[in-house]
Parts: structure tokens; sequence; C-alpha cells
């Protein structure tokens, strides 16, 4: 695992199976989480695209992102790439991950907000990230 606030090793790749065999990389519980928040991106995301870049998972539509998970000690992040036009805005600020990402941090199973993050997630499909540019 990660010092905290540090990226993984994981390589970069594209495809479900990179970013599957990252989520298995995970001690628990960040594992238990990152698995809970793969599935309803799956559902949430019509043709989801999957890589694993900057040592976390990315998630995107239409050859743009729309999210990221990560692995770090104690928690799990999940960062919206545009967060800030995202209602309510998550209320995580990230560092060094753009002006306009905004996520959770999710320590336990118990933290974590389906429901919320389904919508999330959602609207985050209908507004993918492509190339440094907003679609």
């Amino acid at each position: 695992m990660t010092q905290p606030g540090a990226r993984s090793a994981a390589k970069t790749a594209a495809g479900d199976k990179p970013v599957f065999a990252y989520i298995a990389s995970l001690p628990h519980p960040q594992r238990g989480i990152a698995e809970r928040i793969d599935a309803p991106g799956a559902e949430s995301l019509p043709g989801i695209q999957r890589a694993v870049k900057w040592g976390m998972a990315y998630y995107g539509v239409d050859g743009g992102w729309c999210f990221s998970c990560g692995g770090f000690v104690g928690h799990v992040k999940l960062m919206f790439i545009r967060g800030t036009e995202i209602r309510p805005e998550p209320p995580v600020t990230p560092i060094a991950m753009g002006k306009s990402t905004r996520g959770v941090e999710i320590a336990s199973l118990a933290d974590l907000d389906e429901g919320q993050l389904a919508l999330w997630m959602k609207q985050a499909a209908t507004m993918p990230f492509v190339g440094g540019k907003k679609r």
C-alpha cells in the first residue's frame, strides 16, 4: 500500500482487466470499497471505458474521463473530474488533481452512500473530460 497521499505503483494500462487487477491488489477494506464503487460505475456509464492512470482506476465514456477511484492508506478516494459542476458538489477538494475536481474519501463500507454516488456518477457521465477540454 502507498504512503498517505501517494499514488499506487500500478502501471498505466487501458481496459477492464488492468482495473480489475488494480482493485484486486488493494488491501481490505480499500478493496471492498473499490469493488462497491466499480459496480454502480458500470451501471451509471453506458459503454464504460476503464483504465489505470496515475496509479488510480479511471472511468469514462465517449473518449473522456468522468471519475477516478484510488486506494490510499486508510481510505479510498473517489474523484469526479468535473466535480464543481455536479450537484450537490462533492465535499473534498483534492491536491494536484485539477481546479474543478471534487470527490469523497471513503474509509469503510459503512461510509459508502451508494445512492449519492450513483447520482454523482450519472451526472459525471453527461460531461466527460476529454484531452484537457470539457465537452
